[in-house]
């Protein structure tokens, strides 16, 4: 393999050996530059041999930096575990061979150059406190020979060519997951296909309610009891197969994606911190769609602060409780049956010690009474995208929740318990990021194929042709990170950090592929009829809700520096 900056692709005789013993050697330098990372960004944030919160906040660009440096690094060693997987099995072929070097050509050359954390901040390893020295650590020949030649024109317009000649496929390359995962993606790719797509820019102009027989057929198909417990009704599936379903169906609309998200949560957070009674009352309940739940957590002042809400639950002579406040942004709030409702029951506490959470009965709403029930109000909130559920500001008023409802029949456990969701809910939120990336590609290639310009189509323009090759490379790291962190999950270790990676990979990526989708329609993308308007609108939510970019690295910094 050539060191001089030829096209690195199968067609120049590239031996499989060859690459996939390049892109291992790699990935020890990139280790290497983040060890180097760690002790830097470490003496910036570190006060009398802890971590310090305030020192943290002062060096936010150093520390988040180095979350994005790690979360490279963490993709590199996955798309090799990826690539040696499919090689054993005898499904290394040249597409995803394409993807393979693409992705470490260029995640190589960024960490080297500098991360794109956003549109408008780019992370230099320079920021990190690294030198130059430092810096040449990367100076290897497998680096250097991947930065040069792993990712070139001559390689995208041939992973595009394959693209267009393998259409019929249901991911570009080979997923690496087991035959039994990729026939529940087929199940539910064909669902979304029939079912989701051709209704979803409807309802979204629309800004309607994802119609209820679309709830009542996924209920059938087990979607809100995927990973509930059998002997609670549900199937007992693994976290990597949500990770699939989420991913097809938001493929298909990100709202129909995301029915699934409020069971799931709000199982795991009966799963993890309700008594034996709630769980045999509420499970089978949530499994099987007859009670449907949304998360009720955020005020209109606290954001990612939840430790400060304000909203009280007061206990009355009965043992019932008594809840007034103020929640915002609360996705499928009309329709659904339970809240769990994060409230203040210690009012002697401005912290996240005096929270608790309650399973608060509702009674679902129509169009005309959205919100029926006594001591509580409700409004919309109009949104860019991710219409199909809605959201809503609610108020409560002395709203009565009885004393059973209580999540594990204990106050101030509240946050404790919701902390327990929030790796299930980021693998799930990643998932979902890649569906709509996915959207993105899809319909971006087939407008690129169909569109003539200048009396060809756009797909044969080199700047199209990379934008389309860079969203499938991106869209396989985003899906080898999420797999990664769900059977982490599986296998019961924790995996906050790396489903928080999984969660800011995803989220930039499914944006990029969006914005650069709309790109390749031209004028036409700004068009409310076209597609890619929404899909550009759904993803822009997904690198602010289930912790937003500037929260989830900061969650990992701390992690993985303290």
């Amino acid at each position: 393999m050539a060191h001089d900056g030829q096209d690195l692709t199968l067609t120049d005789a590239v031996l499989l050996d060859d690459l996939l013993a390049l892109t291992k050697a790699s990935v020890p330098p990139a280790e290497r530059i983040l060890d180097i990372a760690r002790e830097r960004v470490g003496e910036m944030v570190t006060r009398d041999g802890r971590i310090s919160g305030a020192l943290v906040e002062a060096n936010q660009t150093a520390a988040h930096g180095f979350a994005w440096l790690a979360t490279y690094v963490e993709s590199l060693r996955q798309m090799q575990v990826w690539a040696e997987r499919l090689e054993s099995d005898g499904k290394f072929g040249e597409t995803e061979q394409l993807i393979h070097q693409i992705a470490f050509g260029e995640y190589l050359w960024q960490i080297y150059g500098g991360i794109q954390m956003n549109q408008g901040e780019v992370l230099r390893l320079q920021d990190m406190g690294l030198t130059q020295d430092d810096m040449r650590s990367m100076m290897d020949d497998a680096v250097m020979t991947l930065t040069q030649s792993g990712n070139t024109q001559a390689a995208r317009t041939r992973l595009v060519e394959l693209m267009q000649e393998q259409s019929a496929n249901i991911t570009v390359g080979a997923s690496g997951l087991d035959e039994e995962l990729e026939m529940i993606r087929e199940q539910f790719r064909r669902y979304a296909v029939e079912k989701v797509e051709p209704f979803a820019h409807d309802w979204h102009l629309k800004d309607e309610l994802i119609p209820l027989e679309v709830i009542e057929e996924l209920a059938e198909m087990g979607v809100f009891g995927l990973t509930i417990p059998e002997e609670y009704g549900g199937f007992g599936l693994s976290k990597a197969s949500m990770c699939v379903v989420s991913e097809e169906l938001s493929r298909g609309y990100i709202g129909v994606g995301s029915l699934g998200t409020r069971s799931e949560i709000a199982a795991e957070l009966i799963i993890a911190g309700g008594t034996e009674e709630q769980k045999q009352k509420w499970l089978p309940q949530l499994a099987s769609a007859e009670t449907l739940p949304t998360a009720v957590f955020t005020e209109p002042n606290t954001g990612s602060d939840l430790g400060s809400l304000r909203t009280r639950a007061v206990k009355d002579e009965n043992g019932d409780y008594k809840i007034t406040g103020n929640k915002t942004w609360i996705t499928h709030a009309s329709r659904t049956h339970v809240m769990t409702l994060l409230a203040r029951t210690d009012p002697e506490t401005s912290d996240y010690k005096g929270l608790s959470m309650f399973l608060a009965e509702k009674t679902p709403g129509t169009d005309e009474h959205p919100f029926p029930t006594e001591g509580m109000t409700g409004g919309e909130i109009e949104v860019l995208g991710y219409r199909g559920m809605k959201e809503y500001e609610l108020g409560f008023d002395n709203f009565h929740v009885k004393g059973e409802n209580l999540l594990g029949g204990e106050e101030g456990k509240g946050f404790k318990q919701l902390m327990e969701t929030f790796e299930s809910a980021r693998i799930q939120t990643a998932a979902r990021a890649i569906g709509v990336a996915q959207s993105a590609l899809d319909i971006s290639m087939q407008y690129a194929q169909d569109r003539k310009q200048f009396g060809k189509s756009l797909i044969n323009f080199p700047r199209v042709t990379n934008k389309l090759a860079m969203m499938a490379v991106e869209i396989m790291v985003a899906r080898q990170l999420t797999y990664f962190s769900a059977f982490e999950k599986d296998e019961g270790r924790r995996c906050d950090v790396e489903a928080g990676m999984a969660k800011l990979l995803g989220a930039r990526v499914a944006w990029a592929a969006a914005d650069n989708g709309l790109q390749i329609h031209g004028g036409n993308g700004f068009a409310l009829e076209y597609k890619i308007s929404r899909v550009l609108c759904d993803a822009r939510i997904l690198n602010i809700f289930e912790g937003a970019a500037e929260i989830q690295a900061q969650v990992i910094a701390r992690r993985l520096l303290g």
